[in-house]
């Protein structure tokens, strides 16, 4: 409940502030479905800051629950959702799009994506995630150790990262600049079009999660204890890694590769709620990630400024304090992290 009450209070202070200042009153009245006196507010509060603000709580919510998993399954406190290769993979579609897109040697398919504008980059990004998890989901069904399998996503993840980085070095600065700031991660580029795709992918890949709740809870007591209490393994990897791979494709397709929210939310949800069980911390790292989200996309904004701060460098600036934290506990407790 107290969650739900500070989501609420976020939710007018983020259509509240920004680089144009809108009273709580006139927030108040839109949201609850009327229409601000002044024009422009009305607009900014509809078109622009409505979508942003429900972009934020989705992406924390699919970030955080992926995280969970990816932790779980692969018992290490320090995974993310993007340990099997999603931003790689997103990455190397747009830079094939906006670095070699506008070239005469470009790719049809490329070339077409290019003119396309931000859907071709959407649709890029959303291809070259899902092909590679595709493949390490491919490598799950013959791979039993899941610490190999998440050592083959990282090689996949190395190769598709390296291929970005030979694009790199031949494209056009312009090229480069924009691929760059796609980089950056952002909650401001969707639309309510967007959304509209993006918000029921985001609740198929939740819902798949809490299917998974019972074998997930026994894999914290390790592979062999879940085997023991018939658990499928195989059935259970594969199901958490699709689970993972629509929440963090769909993320990474749409906002870019938004950086530490997985690592964190799970860490915090553990913290708040004191306890381990995933019937607790899947909810709870939907409302945790929702909450966090929204708090980086106001500071991201920059209230009373013009500009905007890259989101990336606001996630790891609370993301990386609770990361040392995590790695301060494992040394004290006896054991490496």
């Amino acid at each position: 409940m107290g969650l739900i009450v500070a989501g609420i209070v976020s939710l007018l202070i983020a259509a509240a502030v920004g680089s144009v200042s809108i009273s709580p009153a006139e927030t108040f009245r839109v949201l609850t479905g009327g229409h601000a006196l002044d024009p422009g507010s009305d607009f900014i509060l509809r078109e622009v800051r409505l979508p942003r603000i429900a972009t934020a709580a989705l992406v924390g919510a699919a970030l955080g629950v992926a995280g969970l998993q990816m932790q779980t399954l692969f018992r290490n406190p320090l995974a993310d959702p993007y340990v099997l290769g999603a931003n790689s993979g997103a990455s190397l579609g747009v830079a094939l799009v906006a670095l070699t897109g506008g070239t005469a040697g470009a790719a049809t398919f490329a070339g077409g994506l290019a003119g396309w504008g931000r859907a071709g980059s959407v649709v890029a990004a959303a291809l070259g995630a899902f092909v590679v998890l595709g493949i390490v989901l491919l490598f799950a069904f013959w791979v039993r150790n899941a610490v190999t399998l998440l050592l083959i996503g990282v090689m996949v993840g190395s190769v598709t990262g390296a291929l970005v980085a030979v694009m790199i070095v031949y494209a056009s600065p312009d090229s480069v600049q924009k691929f760059m700031i796609w980089g950056l991660g952002t909650f401001a580029a969707t639309s309510w079009a967007d959304l509209a795709i993006a918000g029921p992918v985001i609740a198929g890949g939740v819902l798949l999660s809490l299917l998974s709740i019972r074998a997930l809870n026994a894999l914290l007591l390790g592979e062999d204890y879940a085997r023991s209490m018939g658990v499928d393994l195989r059935v259970t990897r594969t199901a958490t890694l699709l689970s993972a791979a629509l929440l963090t494709g769909v993320v990474t397709a749409y906002c870019g590769p938004v950086g530490f929210l997985g690592l964190v939310i799970p860490h915090l949800a553990r913290g708040l709620f004191g306890t381990a069980n995933h019937r607790v911390l899947i909810p709870g790292c939907v409302l945790v990630g929702a909450l966090l989200a929204v708090w980086c996309g106001i500071v991201a904004d920059l209230p009373g400024q013009d500009t905007s701060l890259p989101l990336n460098a606001v996630t790891a600036l609370i993301g990386a304090p609770v990361v040392i934290t995590v790695l301060l506990r494992g040394r004290g407790n006896g054991g490496a992290v």
